[in-house]
């Protein structure tokens, strides 16, 4: 959007809250369901995304920031051709992190080691012995939160959900836990990467330049937030 169209404070506010009730809607359509085709789920599903695309792009426009999720479109995603009915449910997570500071994250996993005097191992001396320390003592979406101050930098992310026909026998899967995921069983996906802003960027530079104007004319410079 341009500056003179730019979104208001109150028009972000009303995306957000317009989320809340479709996420409401949604839950409510998931725990009246009739069976695995429900078209009030799908409706329901549509509405969610909708608003979160609308309230994600509001956002972006006013306060330059994106929500931590990505709803795929049907020309993203596989066909899905799991069980009409799931009797059981995987979470499948990635999350990349690049070491950027080191010495804070020894220093996080020397205070993990020493307020548990009766197990002291000095695996806080190296990166791999801190990240084992740091995982071990914190919550996965913990650390996903306060990643900066472990030293830590997000890298690409990804969660699916994947549905099956009966749930696992016990350590069934422990050995690969990832390598038997069917794409198509696969009912939804939520990717996070700085890729996508990268390509949107350079869709914008590319419709801002004039291809008429000859090489050797100056060209303003271009607002790199534009989008």
């Amino acid at each position: 959007m341009s500056d003179a169209a730019q979104s208001t404070a109150a028009e972000v506010r009303a995306a957000a809250e317009a989320v809340k009730t479709a996420l409401d809607r949604h839950l409510a359509a998931v725990e009246r369901r009739s069976g695995e085709d429900d078209p009030a789920v799908y409706e329901a599903f549509n509405q969610l995304a909708a608003a979160a695309e609308t309230y994600d792009e509001l956002l972006y426009d006013r306060y330059d920031e994106v929500t931590p999720f990505e709803i795929p479109g049907a020309e993203d995603a596989p066909p899905y051709t799991g069980p009409e009915e799931p009797a059981a449910v995987s979470v499948l997570i990635r999350r990349d992190y690049a070491v950027v500071e080191p010495q804070r994250l020894r220093a996080h996993a020397q205070r993990i080691e020493a307020a548990d005097d009766d197990e002291s191992t000095e695996a806080s001396g190296t990166v791999h012995g801190a990240l084992g320390l740091l995982f071990g003592e914190f919550e996965p979406d913990e650390i996903a939160s306060r990643h900066k101050e472990f030293g830590l930098e997000e890298g690409d992310s990804t969660l699916w959900v994947a549905a099956s026909g009966e749930p696992a026998e016990p350590g069934e899967w422990l050995e690969s836990p990832f390598e038997q995921v069917d794409p198509q069983q696969v009912v939804c996906r939520f990717d996070v990467s700085a890729v996508f802003d990268d390509d949107d960027l350079e869709d914008d530079i590319e419709d801002e330049l004039d291809p008429s104007l000859d090489e050797d004319e100056d060209l303003d410079p271009l607002d790199a937030n534009h989008r």
